[in-house]
């Protein structure tokens, strides 16, 4: 177990889809070694999920967790550390939500962007137990942010141009009125 180096934007394995895992490799101890690096590297990092390719990986793996307070994402709910294996999300409905997200892979810059309110996830998680699940609020958008990274979508690609800025022009222009949003979602729809 290690930390690893998180690539930034630019690096060509961002744009990558991923390719899926089998089940014979994902009881390897390589992708057990990969799947811990991705944990402790999200936990050093402070991140609310980590993709695979997002350490250099081009694998259908990633990581989500919020535990406590994230000084990164304070207004998000907790989330039990869940490892997903060639994940898919299905929309539930049209619900959306207009989100401020960042990126560990894109330092220092924020922007907003639309992502589901409700969403159905099935993955294989880290023994190759299938699960489905139904993910709601910030939580279901951190999903879809770690699933666009195993696409090779980068959440600029979907942000409003003239939303980005940097962290410290988001703490001072848009964080309460994006926060303010957030905590009632979160008291609408639970996480």
């Amino acid at each position: 177990m290690s930390v690893r180096e998180i690539v930034t934007i630019g690096d060509p394995v961002l744009r990558e889809r991923a390719r899926e895992v089998t089940l014979e490799e994902l009881r390897t101890t390589e992708i057990q070694g990969l799947i811990d690096d991705l944990i402790d590297t999200r936990r050093a990092a402070d991140g609310a999920g980590l993709a695979a390719n997002q350490i250099g990986v081009a694998l259908r793996v990633a990581v989500a967790e919020i535990d406590g307070v994230n000084p990164r994402y304070p207004y998000k709910p907790p989330i039990p550390l869940t490892v997903i294996v060639n994940p898919e999300i299905e929309p539930i409905d049209e619900e959306r939500f207009r989100v401020n997200e960042g990126c560990l892979s894109v330092p220092g810059l924020r922007g907003e962007l639309d992502r589901h309110v409700s969403i159905r996830l099935r993955y294989l998680d880290r023994d190759g137990v299938e699960h489905e699940e139904v993910r709601r609020g910030l939580t279901a958008g951190t999903f879809q942010h770690e699933v666009d990274h195993l696409d090779g979508v980068i959440f600029v690609d979907r942000a409003d141009p003239a939303s980005l800025a940097t962290w410290e022009q988001f703490d001072r222009h848009q964080r309460e009125a994006f926060e303010a949003r957030a905590r009632e979602l979160v008291e609408r729809v639970g996480s």
